[in-house]
């Protein structure tokens, strides 16, 4: 004997009935098959709607009739699909049922109340009717059928809408039904009988309750629970992308993940089968090939000794502290024997003997009442001052972590702590279940949703995350996040996830809770309407509470550099194509480097000097090891290696700055390459490397352009002005031609620490001599490299490399 329950999702419609039809078809030609059925997705809302307004509601009969078309249409559809299924027969019950019903809602208005009783009937008309519905189906299909009553043959006890089963006496009056080994059994799930006989119903979940229950009075070998999800999953699948399913659970760690949250099952669902040791599989209507999530007495591989993440939100902690928790037994006593008289949950409890508290947590709507009952009964202590006032803290989650012996894992307290530590997250208590399966944390319930993602993955998944936070979506930054879209299928490979968080450019920003799709960025993007400013981004970094987060600056703003030390100081690593930081005052320079060397975070920097080239991690690693600069030259702007290559090919200087310009090689307006400038930063941020205390203004300058030269911020205009210079440069080139050697413009750094930066003819023999077409090439003079430089050479320009770079850079801050 096989039991099959369906939940309302798997009837929703005339479609997934018919879906169920075959399931349980299936089933019933290896096994006997008894079916448990709740009523249609969204029915059992519309009559609790209908019990609870009775009264106050004049519309209530159009809610009525609004639920009777629901199903009128459902066995329409039905119709529709299957030819044979007896409609009128079918529609005539319905009809019945809710003509029914609205005789009942006439005698409660008449009466002004609704006692629980005429509510219990109310709200379990549509399980029945699934089940007429089904049955209809199923003979039409000749398949014969047996009803079980349940308000015949579920002895319940309790309250007439909250009532538990007695299953021993259940069992019994089952055991005398004289039931065909051919039939299908159905019975309608979420109802129950009291000993006047009178229907009674299980509680909101009680469908799966009843399922449970069915399948210990029918001794059933298995009962599969369908619903509208695979099975159970490592974490709500809707909130953590990285998910996934658990092929088997045990009975107490079914428990556990229901008690603490997970929409697994009910505890009362569990407890027949856990006692009666049915195996119960919980499976997808969906999607029928799923195996599902098998809960049994065991697991089937104690390696995978963890089995969930789970959380309960809206949770208050009181705090109960004086020298009578320590000094007066029976205050605890008290004062949880009080809470259980009114019915409060307690969830979690600790206690510190040292300080003389107790903490324990309840839902938040349940804080009157307890604060009201505790006042009471423990109105005398707190006058003698043998106990504080009690403190409430409310806006809190509780994060549990489920698992099998848990308690017997050395290592997983110190990684739930580490996630929830590295991501800001503040612990109010912990409790480790009695059970032995669990460890629960209280925290705000604000950073629920980023504890439980951090912490999941670093138990399930251990993937090596990145947050990045990206100002700056021109060329560079814009195409970064192509490169980080066409690499994603490497990086799984490998177990990295960059995870998206924020775009923003100097207007706009785009923010997700989890991250961006990187196919659909640019779109939602333009849709956005969030202003980016500083104070916006500071209040995202200061609440940030992710792991292993970056700062990438793409832009050239001064002021966004300014707040390097900041993001640094709220556990960000700052990765950045931007120069004006490190060529900022060398105070600002070094309180860089102090805030790294305090926070343990990254700040690197690898584009400011040629591009995707290793100029500064080689160069940082030769000082480490005791090298000293003895004479540096170089070739440090790709725009004017550019232009100059172009120069010797006869183009002339508005033309070739034009084009390069065009390939994106230059500054947003190429002024600022031809001023010399950004060469003068990259050389400055070369000297600082190698030591030296020197400031931006110390670096000496032979500008391209003459002082006279009247520049202009529009670029257009700029490069009409530049036409001026043409004749100029042309006979310099010849010059040098003539001479056996070319034009390059070239900074330099002495052993003393001055700087240089001109134009310079080279000849064949200097390793600059063929340095053009946008690349880069520093040569080092070191100890260790003295009559042979050390010579970096390569593409210095251009989004591409300088995209590269930062993502090398990105990559960098995992290790």
């Amino acid at each position: 004997m096989k039991l099959l329950k369906f939940g309302g999702t798997s009837l929703a419609n005339a479609e997934k009935f018919l879906c169920v039809a075959d399931i349980i078809e299936k089933n019933i030609k290896s096994e006997q098959s008894a079916v448990v059925l709740s009523a249609p997705a969204k029915i059992t809302n519309y009559l609790v709607s209908i019990a609870e307004k009775i009264i106050q509601d004049k519309k209530i009969l159009e809610t009525i009739n609004l639920t009777e078309n629901v199903f009128i249409d459902l066995i329409k559809n039905l119709l529709k699909r299957q030819s044979n299924f007896p409609f009128i027969k079918t529609k005539e019950t319905i009809k019945k049922e809710f003509n029914r019903l609205r005789k009942i809602v006439h005698g409660v208005t008449l009466l002004k109340q609704c006692p629980d009783s005429i509510h219990a009937i109310i709200i379990s008309r549509g399980e029945i009717l699934s089940v007429c519905i089904m049955k209809n189906i199923l003979q039409s299909k000749n398949y014969d059928v047996t009803i079980i009553n349940p308000v015949e043959k579920f002895l319940s006890v309790g309250n007439y809408l909250d009532s538990t089963i007695n299953i021993s006496k259940s069992k019994k009056r089952i055991k005398n039904m004289i039931i065909n080994k051919n039939n299908v059994i159905l019975m309608p799930g979420f109802i129950g009988g009291n000993e006047k006989k009178e229907l009674v119903v299980l509680g909101r979940n009680g469908s799966d309750y009843s399922a449970a229950v069915l399948a210990a009075c029918l001794d059933a070998n298995c009962c599969e629970i369908w619903t509208d999800v695979d099975g159970v999953f490592t974490c709500d699948p809707r909130k953590v992308s990285d998910a996934y399913l658990l092929k088997s659970i045990s009975y107490k760690e079914a428990m556990e993940l229901s008690y603490f949250g997970a929409k697994v099952l009910h505890p009362r669902t569990i407890e027949p089968i856990s006692q009666f040791k049915i195996p119960c599989i919980i499976k997808n209507t969906n999607n029928v090939k799923s195996t599902g999530t098998l809960i049994c007495s065991k697991n089937s591989s104690e390696k995978n000794f963890l089995k969930g993440i789970t959380h309960l939100n809206n949770i208050a902690m009181f705090n109960v502290s004086g020298i009578a928790v320590k000094n007066m037994d029976n205050i605890i006593s008290r004062m949880f024997n009080v809470i259980s008289r009114n019915n409060i949950k307690i969830i979690l409890i600790t206690q510190s003997s040292s300080e003389n508290k107790i903490n324990f947590c309840i839902l938040e709507h349940e804080i009157d009442i307890t604060l009201d009952s505790l006042n009471k009964e423990l109105q005398l202590e707190l006058k003698d001052g043998l106990l504080n006032p009690f403190k409430v803290t409310k806006n809190l989650s509780i994060l549990s972590v489920i698992g099998s012996n848990i308690y017997e894992k050395n290592n997983i307290a110190s990684k739930i702590f580490s996630s929830l530590g590295a991501s800001k997250i503040n612990v109010f208590a912990v409790a480790q279940g009695s059970s032995k399966h669990s460890i629960s944390l209280v925290i705000s319930k604000e950073r629920i949703l980023n504890a439980i993602r951090n912490v999941h993955n670093n138990l399930f998944c251990n993937k090596k995350i990145i947050h990045v936070f990206l100002i700056g979506i021109g060329g560079v930054g814009s195409t970064l996040l192509k490169q980080i879209l066409k690499q994603k299928s490497f990086l799984d490979k490998k177990n990295i996830e960059i995870k998206i968080c924020i775009i923003a450019n100097s207007k706009k920003i785009l923010i997700s809770d989890d991250t961006i799709d990187l196919s659909k960025w640019v779109k939602n993007f333009k849709k956005t309407t969030e202003k980016f400013n500083l104070t916006l981004l500071n209040k995202i970094v200061k609440n940030n509470c992710f792991e292993n987060s970056v700062i990438i600056d793409c832009t050239s703003d001064q002021l966004l550099s300014e707040q390097y030390v900041n993001f640094l100081y709220n556990d960000f690593h700052v990765v950045t194509s931007n120069k004006k930081a490190n060529t900022y005052t060398w105070e600002y320079y070094q309180k860089i480097r102090n805030a790294v060397s305090k926070t343990n975070k990254k700040f690197l920097y690898e584009t400011n000097v040629g591009a995707g080239l290793p100029v500064i991690e080689t160069i940082q690693n030769l000082f480490k090891t005791g090298d000293n600069l003895i004479y540096f030259k170089g070739i440090l702007s790709g725009s004017l290696s550019f232009i100059f290559g172009k120069l010797e090919e006869g183009i002339l200087l508005s033309q070739a700055t034009k084009e390069a310009k065009e390939l994106g090689f230059t500054e947003p307006n190429p002024c600022d390459d031809l001023s010399g400038i950004d060469v003068a930063r990259k050389l400055l941020i070369l000297a600082r490397e190698a030591g030296y205390k020197t400031e931006l203004k110390d670096i000496k300058i032979e500008p391209l352009l003459p002082s006279t030269f009247e520049k202009h911020e529009d670029v257009d205009k700029f490069l009409l002005e530049l036409k001026k210079l043409d004749l100029h440069f042309l006979k310099r080139i010849k010059t040098a031609r003539n001479s056996g050697n070319v034009l390059r413009y070239i900074g330099t750094i002495e052993k003393t620490g001055e700087c240089f930066i001109k134009i310079e003819e080279v000849n064949s023999n200097d390793p600059l001599y063929k340095v053009k077409n946008g690349e880069n090439a520093l040569a080092f003079y070191t100890d260790y490299y003295q009559s042979i430089p050390l010579v970096l050479r390569g593409y210095g320009a251009g989004n591409k490399v300088t995209a590269s770079g930062v993502f090398s850079d990105l990559l960098r801050t995992l290790s």
